[in-house]
């Protein structure tokens, strides 16, 4: 399921999403920064240029080049400012695309599986023409990576 609210300029997507993996396996998948790039859509060109090595820390400085859409590239940067072994991690932009971006991963355990809780608040710079933007493309962009995310996920747990 996702939602997406505005609120004083801020937007929010909730995406929750069920696997039936063990909490350590799902942790393991998510918290290894490596691995974004396999749940983002090979369309976007998402590369990651440093700071993916071995686990996530609190402090961890993340870069990337990603294609928002076609014939722009534009660097990343972010920083993973808290984990929780198990329960959750944050990571927030430093430098990139967005004004503002403030990303929640949450992880709770539910009968034989994990239920993922992603949480994004974000803002678009250019005011009036980041709004225009968001409700031209950068929506549906958002959930066409979290589908891809889901699709990704469901398929690699059907084949183990």
């Amino acid at each position: 399921m996702i939602s997406i609210k505005s609120h004083s300029g801020i937007y929010t997507l909730e995406v929750k999403q069920f696997i039936g993996i063990p909490i350590a396996e799902a942790w393991d998948f998510f918290s290894s920064p490596g691995n974004l790039s396999k749940i983002t859509p090979e369309h976007m060109g998402f590369i990651i240029t440093s700071g993916a090595a071995g686990k996530m820390y609190t402090g961890q400085i993340i870069t990337y080049k990603v294609s928002p859409f076609p014939g722009f590239t534009t660097n990343w940067v972010t920083e993973i400012t808290h984990v929780s072994e198990g329960r959750f991690f944050v990571d927030e932009q430093r430098f990139g695309p967005y004004s503002m971006w403030h990303h929640e991963h949450h992880f709770e355990v539910q009968g034989k599986g994990v239920l993922m809780t992603d949480r994004v608040s974000y803002k678009l710079p250019f005011g009036f023409l980041g709004r225009i933007a968001h409700f031209i493309f950068v929506k549906k962009q958002l959930r066409q990576i979290f589908d891809f995310r889901e699709k990704f996920l469901e398929q690699a747990h059907r084949q183990s």
